[in-house]
């Protein structure tokens, strides 16, 4: 609990300046997304933290759902852009010498799941800040990446933020605590929207899996 304790200032003090609010937001998925440091940046614990604050109307639920989502892009996408301009030779390199079991985890990841290891890498701590350098070193080309990425992040942001958002929204509604607007209503639609999305990507993949009867291929240029 105490390593958790860094919370309460951070979320006394945005809860009354509300634009370094999201600017902690687009941060915390940045740097969660750079190899190294985002296994150790506690990204995801911060944009859940954040994203409780919607109910009670501190941030709006539309401006944390874009600072996480355009800070993850943008980590990812610088991730994907080194290791595509250094190829293989940027996993051989420092920091990552310091890291070879998380480096050789991020390759059997994108070797095992191919393509689809860049959408599942947004939901799986560790190897996350990982996958989208080995894309890049591996050959991935930048079209099939963020044609991946994109969706992967539009999912991503959602399933971070609204948990919290939706249990506070439920202490607002059952516990008679102070509720802003309609924001609750709004939090629902958006869980099942995100719920059902996640659903149909991962029917559609098993079902594709199963018609072809092969494993996933690796990338492709």
């Amino acid at each position: 609990m105490t390593s958790l304790s860094f919370l309460d200032p951070l979320i006394s003090y945005v809860a009354t300046h509300p634009w370094q609010a999201y600017l902690t937001l687009f941060l915390a998925a940045l740097l969660e997304a750079v190899p190294v440091l985002g296994a150790v940046v506690p990204g995801s614990t911060i944009i859940m933290a954040l994203g409780a604050m919607v109910p009670g109307g501190q941030l709006k639920l539309q401006w944390v759902l874009l600072s996480a989502a355009v800070g993850a892009l943008l980590g990812d996408g610088s991730a994907y852009w080194v290791g595509h301009r250094r190829k293989q030779d940027i996993l051989c390199t420092w920091p990552l010498t310091r890291h070879p079991r998380v480096v050789e985890e991020s390759e059997a990841f994108f070797c095992r799941f191919g393509t689809w290891a860049v959408f599942f890498a947004r939901f799986v701590p560790g190897v996350r800040a990982f996958v989208p350098l080995t894309a890049g070193a591996l050959g991935m080309s930048p079209g099939r990446f963020f044609a991946i990425n994109v969706p992967a992040v539009l999912v991503w942001a959602p399933v971070h933020v609204l948990p919290g958002a939706a249990a506070v929204s439920l202490l607002h509604t059952y516990a008679g605590f102070p509720h802003h607007g309609h924001v609750g209503k709004h939090i629902w639609i958006i869980a099942v929207v995100a719920g059902a999305t996640i659903l149909a990507l991962a029917i559609r993949i098993i079902r594709r899996r199963r018609s072809r009867g092969i494993a996933p291929a690796g990338p492709q240029a």
